[in-house]
Order: structure tokens, then C-alpha cells, then sequence
């Protein structure tokens, strides 16, 4: 299958990104000095400003040694404001730059002596859209207009390095497998759960996104591709302070997400809180061509079938809590929180059974309608002892968390002659509610010394039990409902987990390094009842492995505008909890879903070279070795497609990637994303060899534009090649977006208005290979082009307090399958 309806964003953005680089090397003049007599635990910020006003032309922060450097493309009379926590003021005399001198070295600056009181100072520095750190890759997303208004999935399409595919599976660098937190606190769902909850949560909840493909011992080891901790917005001040967030989307179907969050500060006590409602409508528009072979490969029937899918997924949430401050170093905290997701989707499909000759045979009509409500409710409790004023900390952390699920389904199946005579149906009821309880703890302690080290040590444990039940009945021409046991079951699982980390960093000079260690010891315990027609089964695993990490860094220069990190990790991948049910469930009278009992963990070794230049440029080199990979496998008996999880026995992937961002001009920002990955297998699935592998290409840029100080615009897009993912081989797609905003009611408000798919050209497909006397296609047509109005306000007093974490919870979260 071949897709050109991209070809036009495709020839657009590299026109941009040719124009964009060529600006790069534009002269600036870099203005540098050094402080003295400055606390190097509290490096002083440093204000570039214009001598005849003091307004801000850049801001700074300088290293612990005094030093600082900036770089600006301005010319003029400006001067250096430096100002340092506990010390006075201290203003520079004025000094000129002009177009031809590259670079200003200031005289030695020395600050005051202490003093009492500072007058109060307001520096906003606008973070960029990516950050680098030792150990993860931070994402800033109001960076970007085109965020607004939409959900936490869609945000996580825009994450460098990040792919969610039609169905919401969520992978990084080609790589299944992602475990996603939020908050530092796992998700605890399957893959399809999960991407329900994410589309319930708006996008501007979101205060930034840590991507790590080798995360810290501290981490829970589960994800072979690393994990993405998404950290919600959480208001600090004191006083009552407070944020709200309107919108609404129209593409074929309406969606709407809007939150509001709000904390109230008095004396010792910080109360929070942030409530959410959405409900987010789609289509997909499905065609599945199956073609069926003989022994020796002759055509002998064919499967056409389209589907028009339509999903109505609902969102109410809610979050409050409380930090009792009982002393200067002992803070208690409880947070409750939960949703009621509600969702309704319909299938309605139409086929064409073809004969050797591609005659038509028989026609199949199939209905399925499902509904489903799913709840949460989760309560954590926290302690956190301040030891001393070094930065020694002990935390405690305690969390019970329950899902429910209710679902019932239907589904009708006909399949009649082309005169309209009956031929067969299948008439299904189910009912499937789904319990699972989780419970947790930990102890996290974090001990840093003098000289820029840091030790971090923890134990964690947790208890995970779920019952799935499936009640399947045939349905009769009056209505009259009989147990079906052929796909009726009922499914128990237990698991225990227990870890230990210690986490060891240091720097000096020029280098740093930190060397982590994690043992985890797993207990999985697993019971199908039976009924009257399948005797009952178990199994019981246990599993005890040493997961090491380690991150070396390296940067020439003092001021660490060039940087080179090296980090390795080895990282497992457990499977879903209701993966493991070895029964099977109809989706439709052709197409089966099946469980894998015997389903291996899979293990994987993460390295990765990065080297940075300030925000500009960074170049990450990458290699991953990964063993018995958990995703989906295809499987035809008798004209009948079995989708089930099973393990790809060996998977490599290596290759590259870039990002950035760069000024233009004062008023054109450009940031830029792009990965070349090769992808390998050397397995073999239902006895069909998988030796191949592939490369793929990904873009990403995005361009802000600051027409003035109240108006901004976003055009962003991306576009990808083929990526072969196991037996699915994708064909290209790609997508343009773009987005205004306006600042209003004194900038503490802002209307956004937004676009996606501007083209309509993100419409996924590919083939279906590797089974045995058989080949598949598909092509999805999806409600992506959509246009998008919020409203967004703020409110906020006081000063600014330290943010808290909360949270025991580890990787449980993210193996959870309500259904």
C-alpha cells in the first residue's frame, strides 16, 4: 500500500527547516563575566538589561564558581543586573555592543555584604521547550501554542521522540514497551486503559514532561523502552491561588476538556486541589483486507471488511490534598483522588467473503455495541524529614489504590448469501467487570554532601490483586439468554513485589557521574476458574533480578555550554496482569482476542551518547538488545484471526537523533526534532520466521512566532516513514498544525485557537505479514482534522513554595486491564 497524501507537508517543512538553518550561525555577541563572594549552593541570576530603562533583554544564572556568559544578537547601551538571595542588589556600570565586536568580557563584579531585607524582584524567564539533564530529557509544553486545549494524549504526540498510534499505544524511539507515570507515580493500565485516561486529562494540566530511556535506580525497573513522567500542574503560593481552563474542539465530533486547579496557604497548612470534566467523541473509518492461501501458496479466499468505529469517551476527575508543615523540617501529606470515566463505542461493519476466483461468496454484516464505566479511587499518605540544612532527606510514602470496571457488550453477526439467504449468525451478550487492588509503600533517603555528592537509597514493596470475570451468554431470535462457557471465564491474579535501590552521584570539576543499583524480586500467581465446559489452570512465576545504571558526564567548558553524556541501563518489562488470562474473546465472528499464560518478561540493555550544545544542537547515538519483547502477534486457524501478546525473541535497534532550538530572529523561534532508527528482529512466531530489518525516519519542527507582546502563533508538523513494529509493517503519515494565542485581562488570561491536521493526511495503515498462508492490510481514516478554541485564566498571590512529591506507587499501575 502506498500513501501520497503527505507529499505536500513533506516538500513545506523542509523548505522551512533549510531556511531556518541558515540563520544558526548568524553573529551574536556574547557578553561574559564573573561574581564574587557568592554562595555557590545559591548561584546569583544574572539580568541583561537595556541601561535607559532596565527592561529585560535576557536573564541568566551563573555556575557555582561566579561565572556566567550570555549571548544575545542586540546592539546598544545595556548593563548587568545581578541579583543574589540574602544580598544587595548590584547594577552594572552601562557598557555599549556593537554588530562588530563578537564578544564582551566584563570587569570581576562583587557583591555585597548580607544584609536583612531585599527588595522584591520578579525575573521571568520563559523555559525552552526542551531541557537536558544527566538522566532524562525534560519537555516544557506551554513552550507551545499548539498545545492548549487539548489532551494529555495529544501533548504526548508533540514529545520529541514519542509515538501514539491509532489505537493510543504509546512508544519511544520505535521502542514498545513504555511505561508511563504521572506525577512519579506509575499508571497501573493496560495500554488501551491508559490511553483512555490520558484522553480524559487536558493538555493544560501538564507543567512539563520528563522523557528517560534509561531512567535511575529510583524508578521502578518495568519499561524496556524507558519510562515518560508526565508532572501535572501543582499551584505552590500562599493564600487562595488558583487556575481555570475552557475548551472546545469540533472535527467530525465534538470534544471538550476543561479543568480547574486551586490551592489555599495559610500558616502551616497547604490545601489543593484540581478537578477535571471531558468528553472527548471520534470515529475511525476501518478497512481490513485478508487474504488467504493454500499449501502451496495459491490464492484460495479473501476477507474485505469495513468498519465504521465510533468512541464517545467521557472524563470526570478530581484531586485534593493536603500539606501539613507540623515543623521546619517534618511536612505530613494526604492526597485522595479518583475518576469516572464512562464510554460508549459502536462498531458497525460490512464484508465481502471472495472466493479463489474473487468472486463474491458471502456477505457479513457484524454490529457491536459496548459500554463501559470505569472508576478509580486512590488515597496516599506521605511524611517527609528535612534532617538538616545540607539537603538530608528521609520520605515515607503509602498508597491503596482500586479500579472498577463495568462493561457490557453485544454483538450481532450475519453472514447470508447474495440472494440475502441465511447463512449463519452469532449472537452475543456479555457482561465483564473487572476489580483491581493495589497497595503500596516505600521509603526513599537522600543524603548529598559538601562536595557535590549524592547518595540515594530506598525499599520499596507492593500488593496487587484482580479479579476479571467474562459472563458470556448466546442470545436467541426471542430474546432468551444461555451461558456460552467456550468464552465464559473467570480470572485471578496476585502479585508481590519487593525492591531495593541505592543511587550514588557525583561531580567534579568538568565531570559528572552517577552509578545506581536495583533489586527486584517479583511473585506472580495466577487462577482461571473453569466452568462447566474448561477445567480450571494456574501458574506461578517468580522472578529476582539486578537492573545497574550508570550516566557519565562531560562538559569543556565552565559554563557547560557544550556537554557530553553517556548513559546505560538494563530494564524489564513485566506483562499485563489480564494479559495472562489464557481465555478467548470474540470481537467480531472472524476476529478473536486471546490471552498468553505462558508470556515471558522481556529485558532489554539501553545505551545512549548524547552531546549538547547549550539549547542549539544535541546529537544522541543509540543501541538497545532486547530479549523475548512483549507485543502483539497475529495467528490464522481456519480463516479466523487470533490477536494475542506473545514474545519476539530477540529485537536490536540503533540510530540517531537531533533536537534543538534556535532564534531566527527576536520574534521566530524555531524548534526542531528528528530520529533515524533502525529496527531489527531475529525470531519466529507460529513457526514463521521473522528475520528483517528496517530504518525509519522521523521530523518534527515547530515555529513560534511573537508578533507582539500579547499575540503569538505556532506552525508545527512531523512527518514519518515506515516503521516496521513485529508483524505490522505501517505505511508513511504525516500531519501540519498550527495555533494562535492572545494574552488577555492584564496577561493573566489567554484565548487559543488551534488546527490540527491541517492536511488530513495523519491517517495511519500498513500490512500484517509473517502468518502462516496469509497476508493482511489495513487503512484507518481518523477525526484528526480539528479545530480547537480555549480559555485559559490564572490567579495567583503570595510566594512560591518548594514542591513536594507524593506517591509509593511504582510500575503496578501501568499492567492494569479493566476490561
Amino acid at each position: 500500500m502506498t500513501n501520497t497524501r503527505f507529499k505536500p507537508s513533506i516538500l513545506f517543512f523542509l523548505f522551512l527547516i533549510l531556511q531556518s538553518f541558515q540563520f544558526i550561525a548568524a553573529q551574536n555577541v556574547t557578553v561574559s563575566g564573573k561574581i564574587t563572594g557568592i554562595d555557590p549552593q545559591s548561584p546569583p541570576i544574572v539580568r541583561l538589561c537595556h541601561a535607559g530603562d532596565s527592561s529585560l533583554v535576557k536573564a541568566a544564572i551563573s555556575d557555582s564558581l561566579g561565572n556566567f556568559e550570555l549571548e544575545i544578537s542586540k546592539t546598544g547601551t545595556f548593563m548587568i543586573i545581578i541579583d543574589q538571595i540574602d544580598y544587595q542588589k548590584v547594577v552594572s556600570a552601562p557598557f555599549e555592543l556593537d554588530s562588530i565586536t563578537s564578544r564582551v568580557e566584563l570587569p570581576v563584579i562583587s557583591v555585597s555584604a548580607p544584609v536583612t531585607k531585599l527588595d522584591d524582584v520578579i525575573v521571568t524567564v520563559k523555559k525552552p521547550f526542551i531541557e537536558r539533564k544527566i538522566d532524562r530529557v525534560v519537555v516544557n509544553p506551554d513552550a507551545l501554542v499548539g498545545a492548549s486545549g487539548t489532551t494529555v494524549l495529544d501533548l504526548l504526540e508533540k514529545a520529541p521522540g514519542v509515538t501514539v498510534d491509532f489505537n493510543g499505544n504509546i512508544s519511544l524511539k520505535g521502542k514498545a514497551g513504555v511505561q508511563v507515570f504521572i506525577d512519579n507515580k506509575p499508571t497501573y493500565m493496560s495500554q488501551e486503559d491508559l490511553a483512555g485516561y490520558l484522553r480524559s486529562l487536558p493538555s493544560n494540566s501538564v507543567a512539563s514532561i520528563e522523557i528517560m530511556t534509561n531512567p535511575p535506580a529510583r524508578y521502578d525497573a518495568s519499561g524496556n523502552a524507558g519510562i515518560i513522567n508526565i508532572i501535572l500542574k501543582k499551584l505552590k503560593e500562599k493564600g487562595f491561588n488558583g487556575g481555570i481552563t475552557l475548551s472546545y474542539g469540533q472535527g467530525r465530533y465534538y470534544r471538550t476538556n476543561n479543568s480547574f486547579n486551586f490551592n489555599y496557604r495559610v500558616n502551616k497548612i497547604n490545601l489543593f486541589s484540581t478537578l477535571g470534566w471531558s468528553q472527548n467523541n471520534s470515529y475511525q473509518d476501518l478497512d481490513i483486507n485478508r487474504y488467504y492461501y493454500t499449501s502451496d501458496n495459491q490464492p484460495s479466499s479473501s476477507f474485505l471488511q469495513n468498519s465504521y468505529i465510533k468512541r464517545e469517551h467521557g472524563g470526570r476527575s478530581a484531586k485534593i490534598g493536603m500539606d501539613w508543615y507540623a515543623s521546619k523540617k517534618s511536612t505530613i501529606g494526604v492526597v485522595f483522588s479518583g475518576f469516572y470515566n464512562p464510554s460508549r463505542t459502536s462498531h458497525d461493519s460490512q464484508a465481502s467473503i471472495l472466493a479463489a476466483d474473487n468472486s463474491v461468496s458471502a456477505l457479513v454484516s457484524a454490529y457491536t455495541m459496548a459500554e463501559n464505566n470505569w472508576y478509580n479511587g486512590s488515597a496516599n499518605v506521605n511524611y517527609t524529614l528535612k534532617i538538616d540544612s545540607l539537603g538530608k532527606e528521609l520520605s515515607v510514602n503509602a498508597d491503596y489504590i482500586r479500579y472498577t470496571s463495568g462493561q457490557e457488550q453485544t454483538l450481532d453477526n450475519k453472514v447470508r448469501t447474495l440472494d440475502g439467504t441465511p447463512l449463519s449468525q452469532l449472537n452475543l451478550y456479555s457482561s465483564l467487570p473487572a476489580d483491581i487492588d493495589i497497595k503500596t509503600a516505600k521509603i526513599d533517603y537522600v543524603n548529598p554532601f559538601k562536595n557535590n555528592n549524592r547518595l540515594e537509597a530506598g525499599i520499596k514493596t507492593a500488593f496487587v490483586n484482580t479479579d476479571n470475570t467474562a459472563d458470556f451468554y448466546d442470545v436467541d431470535a426471542n430474546g432468551n439468554h444461555t451461558p456460552n462457557y467456550t468464552f465464559s471465564n473467570r480470572f485471578l491474579y496476585r502479585e508481590n513485589n519487593n525492591a531495593a535501590y541505592v543511587n550514588y552521584g557525583q561531580e567534579w570539576g568538568k565531570f559528572g557521574m552517577q552509578l545506581g543499583l536495583r533489586f527486584e524480586s517479583i511473585q506472580m500467581n495466577g487462577h482461571q476458574l473453569g466452568n462447566a465446559l474448561v477445567s480450571d489452570s494456574s501458574f506461578t512465576r517468580m522472578y529476582n533480578s539486578l537492573f545497574p545504571t550508570a550516566y557519565f558526564s562531560y562538559s569543556p567548558d565552565s559554563l557547560k555550554k557544550h556537554q557530553f553524556n553517556l548513559s546505560f541501563g538494563r530494564r524489564i518489562d513485566y506483562p499485563n496482569y489480564q494479559d495472562m488470562n489464557p481465555f478467548t474473546y470474540p470481537m467480531d465472528a472472524y476476529t478473536y482476542y486471546a490471552g498468553n499464560p505462558y508470556l515471558k518478561p522481556t529485558f532489554s540493555y539501553n545505551f545512549d551518547l548524547t552531546y549538547a550544545y547549550k539549547s542549539v544542537f544535541a546529537l544522541t547515538l543509540n543501541y538497545s538488545l532486547v530479549h523475548n519483547l512483549i507485543n502483539e502477534t497475529n495467528e490464522q486457524v481456519n480463516n479466523i484471526y487470533y490477536s494475542r501478546p506473545g514474545n519476539y525473541g530477540n529485537q536490536t535497534s540503533y540510530g540517531l537523533n537531533v533536537s534543538g532550538e534556535f532564534n531566527i530572529t527576536k520574534w521566530w523561534n524555531v524548534q526542531y526534532y528528528s530520529e533515524l532508527q533502525n529496527i531489527g528482529y531475529n525470531t519466529s512466531i507460529y513457526n514463521q520466521p521473522l528475520v528483517e530489518n528496517r530504518w525509519y525516519w522521523y521530523v518534527g519542527p515547530a515555529f513560534r512566532f511573537t508578533i507582539t507582546p500579547k499575540f503569538s502563533a505556532d506552525i508545527a508538523g512531523s512527518y514519518q516513514t515506515r516503521i516496521l513494529s513485529g508483524q505490522f509493517l505501517t505505511i508513511p503519515v504525516g500531519s501540519v498544525r498550527v495555533g494562535l494565542a492572545y494574552k488577555i485581562l492584564k496577561d493573566q488570561g489567554s484565548v487559543k485557537l488551534n488546527l490540527s491536521d491541517v492536511l488530513y493526511t495523519n491517517q495511519p495503515g500498513g500490512d500484517i505479514r509473517n502468518i502462516a498462508n496469509s497476508k493482511a492490510n489495513w487503512l484507518s481514516k481518523l477525526d484528526t482534522r480539528v479545530l480547537t478554541i480555549s480559555f485559559s485564566y490564572r490567579f495567583s498571590k503570595g510566594k512560591a513554595l518548594n514542591a513536594r512529591q507524593s506517591g509509593a506507587s511504582d510500575s503496578e499501575k501501568q499492567r492494569v486491564n479493566a476490561h
